[in-house]
This record gives C-alpha cells, structure tokens and sequence, in this order.
C-alpha cells in the first residue's frame, strides 16, 4: 500500500480477486469525512453497531456507503464481562488514518508480532512487527501529510481479510499513477484483532495494454515447447 505509490515506476502483479459490498450515495465534497452513527440490537446486553459513510474523493466524486459489520465478543474466561473486539475493516480503516498521521504508535498497536508484509515493487515481503515498522518509517520520512491515502472501497462481511481499494492524494488533488489494491488477513491476538498479512499492489506508470498479452502468450509458447523451463521460474 505504501511507498510503491512513490516509486511508480516499477509495475506491480496483479492482487487477489476481492469481493466487496458497498452501496453509493450521493454526490459530495471532495476528501474523505468519516461521519458515524451507532446503530443497537439486543446481545447479552446492547451492542454498538458503526455505520459509517466515507466521502472519497475520486474521479468520479461519489459518496460510497460503507456499513461496519458487527464487532465480534469474546468472553473472558473466568470473568463475567464480555471484551468486544473490533471488527476487521475497523482494524485497517484505523491502519490507514495511522499512516495519514504519521501516527506509528497506533500503527504499531495494529500489526501482529509475527505480520508479513508484501509490497509487490520489493523483491522480498516484509516480516515480523519491527521489520515492518522500519520499513513504514522510511515511507513517513519520505514523504508530508499532504500526501493522503484515500479508501475507494473497503469489503466489510468478514472477520478475517479485508480487501481495499484506494488511491493518493496531494492536498485533496489525486496524485499520478496511485491507485492500489491491497489485501489483510487478521487474527485475534491477546483480545486484539491485528494484521497478520497484508498484499499491496499499485497501479503501473507504464501500462503496456495488449502488448502484455502478447508477451504473455510467448511466455506460454515457451514452456509448452520446452518444460524444463518450468523450473527456473
């Protein structure tokens, strides 16, 4: 999700295909404004359940609706209360206002100990909580608040990964060549749903088009001609 929107002259893979439910709304403003309201229903007691409407900024302007699944609980052993534990898009929606404000202690609060993060323009993934740290404050260094990741689309319906669809913008003016897909896999870890995993794939600066076909299928020609190939990929 990072620093490849800076560095977009390496073109990434392609992500993983993501299902995702969002419903549009009107027309609005141009950055993206949370506005929340809580919504209940009966669990063992009452339940807050967040609704929120992002306005994103994009080529087209649209508001898109985004309802929050319900929190999932977890009872506490040998104690009477239940600890609600904060959905998955909850999760990574707050991964990405951590980064826009350069805030990494709360980041940090959000990434597994033993997280692996692939950017798809470096050559190895990222593992482990410190590794991946390091790696979000050279991003930070790199770059000013102005440059904002704005959320597209966010999938809502499971409690464990979470596709995003999202793109960069300059003082509220999207940047070139900065939309991306990413992808978390979380767990609940010590009461806590963190990110376990996470994929990153931003839009090309050079997009070949059907020549990408072409080279495609004389990749293809190739290893049916001579299947030993097959082993150097």
């Amino acid at each position: 999700m990072l620093i490849n929107s800076t560095l977009t002259l390496i073109s990434p893979s392609p992500p993983p295909l993501l299902h995702f439910t969002t419903n549009k709304a009107t027309f609005n403003n141009h950055f993206i404004t949370p506005a929340t309201s809580f919504n209940t229903r009966g669990n063992r007691g009452r339940l807050c359940v967040p609704q929120t409407v992002i306005r994103v900024s994009s080529s087209d302007e649209t508001t898109v609706a985004i309802p929050s699944s319900t929190p999932t609980t977890t009872k506490i052993s040998g104690d009477d209360e239940d600890v609600v534990i904060e959905s998955a898009e909850e999760v990574v929606r707050k991964f990405y206002e951590g980064i826009n404000g350069h805030d990494l202690a709360s980041v940090g609060d959000l990434i597994a100990n033993n997280c692996v993060y692939e950017d798809l323009i470096f050559a190895s993934p990222f593992v482990g909580r410190k590794e991946i740290m390091q790696f979000f404050r050279k991003f930070i260094d790199s770059t000013a608040r102005d440059l904002q990741f704005v959320i597209d689309d966010l999938s809502t319906e499971d409690s464990s990964a979470v596709g995003v669809t999202w793109h960069l913008e300059w003082k509220k003016r999207p940047f070139p060549f900065s939309k991306g897909c990413s992808f978390y896999r979380l767990e609940v870890v010590n009461k806590k749903r963190q990110i376990v995993y996470g994929r990153d794939s931003v839009e090309p600066a050079i997009k070949p088009g059907e020549a990408a076909l072409v080279a495609i299928r004389g990749v293809t020609w190739l290893l049916q001609q001579f299947p030993q190939l097959a082993d150097r990929l």
